[in-house]
C-alpha cells in the first residue's frame, strides 16, 4: 500500500474479527514483518492487527530515509490511515525505538505499548554498541557488510542463529526454516547493505543525542500502558538496562526471559502473549 509516499509491504493478522481493538507490529533493523508471525497468530483472538515491512527492509524497497525519525512518521502516517481508534503498538530493537518516537509525538495513536528488546541509548559500552559504531562509520561500515557477504551462506546463517537468538538449537525446525529462507531472499536485495548502515547511523545518533532531545526523554512523555520484554540471553541490548527503562516510562510494566535472545516475540512467543493478554486485561480502558 502507498504511505507517505512509500510502496509498503503490510501484512495482516490472519482470521481475527473485525471487532477487535487494532494493532501495530514494528520489526527491527535487519528484520521483518514476518518476525511478528507466531505472535500475531497467538494474539488474534485479542487483537486485529497489521505487519509492514519498513523501507529497505522484507520486501519493501529503500525509499528515502530510514532512520528511527523517519520511521516513526511513516508509522504515524500507517496509523492514520488504516485505523480510526488508537491501536496496541508493538516494536523489536529499532522498531521499539521508533515506536517509542511514535507514541511520545502522537499519543493519540496508541492505546498500549509493546516493547521486545527496544534500541534505547544504553550508558555502557558494550560489543554491540561498538558493532553499531563500526556499521555506521563511513567506509568501514560498508566495508565489513561486504567481506561478511563474501562468506558461505550457512556459515552466516548460523552467525546470525546464534546472534539473534538465546538459544538456536531450541527452535522449532518450522521457525529455523523460515528464518534461513528470508535470509537467503534477503540476500538478492540490492539495497540491503545501504539500509542496514543508515539504520545503524540512525541507532548511533540516538544514543548521542542530547538529554533532552534523546529517547528516554520521549519514554518519559509515554502515557499509555506499556510492557517492557528482555532477554537474559540477547547479545544486542545488554538486558541490565531493563530496570532503567521501567523507571523511565511512567506506566510499565516489565517481562524478563533469561532464556530469550533478541527476538523473544519468535524465540518464547506463548509467554510474550500471555503477557500482552494480561496487560489488556488488567486495564480495561485498553479492550
Amino acid at each position: 500500500m502507498p504511505v507517505a509516499g512509500v510502496e509498503l509491504l503490510v501484512r495482516d493478522i490472519p482470521d481475527a474479527q473485525p471487532d477487535l481493538p487494532p494493532a501495530l507490529f514494528v520489526h527491527g533493523l535487519g528484520g521483518s514483518s514476518l518476525n511478528w508471525t507466531a505472535l500475531g497468530l497467538l494474539l488474534n483472538g485479542t487483537i486485529r492487527g497489521i505487519a509492514p515491512d519498513l523501507p529497505g527492509f522484507g520486501r519493501t524497497p529503500l525509499q528515502g530515509a530510514t532512520g528511527i525519525a523517519e520511521q516513526a512518521e511513516l508509522l504515524i502516517q500507517l496509523l492514520e490511515r488504516e485505523f480510526d481508534e488508537p491501536a496496541h503498538v508493538f516494536g523489536n530493537s529499532m522498531g521499539g525505538a521508533s515506536s517509542v518516537a511514535l507514541a511520545a509525538q502522537r499519543p493519540d495513536l496508541v492505546k498500549s505499548l509493546t516493547l521486545v528488546s527496544p534500541a534505547l541509548p544504553h550508558p555502557r559500552v558494550s560489543a554491540s554498541a561498538l558493532w553499531f559504531t563500526a556499521l555506521a562509520t563511513p567506509r568501514i561500515g560498508p566495508a565489513v557488510l561486504e567481506r561478511t557477504a563474501r562468506l558461505p551462506f550457512n556459515q552466516r546463517f548460523e552467525a546470525s542463529l546464534a546472534l539473534v537468538f538465546g538459544d538456536p538449537r531450541a527452535l522449532a525446525p518450522e521457525v529455523r526454516a523460515a528464518y534461513e529462507q528470508e535470509l537467503r531472499r534477503r540476500d538478492t536485495d540490492p539495497w540491503g547493505r545501504q539500509a542496514t548502515v543508515e539504520g545503524a547511523r540512525s541507532i548511533l545518533r540516538s544514543s548521542l543525542a542530547r538529554r533532552g532531545r534523546s529517547l528516554w526523554a520521549d519514554a518519559a512523555r509515554v502515557e499509555c500502558p506499556v510492557l517492557l520484554i528482555y532477554g537474559g540471553k540477547d547479545r544486542l541490548v545488554d538486558a541490565r538496562i531493563r530496570m532503567k527503562a521501567q523507571r523511565a516510562f511512567p506506566n510499565a510494566r516489565l517481562l524478563y526471559l533469561p532464556r530469550s535472545g533478541h527476538v523473544a516475540q519468535m524465540e518464547h512467543p506463548d509467554e510474550v502473549a500471555r503477557a500482552v493478554r494480561q496487560l489488556i486485561e488488567s486495564n480495561p480502558q485498553l479492550d
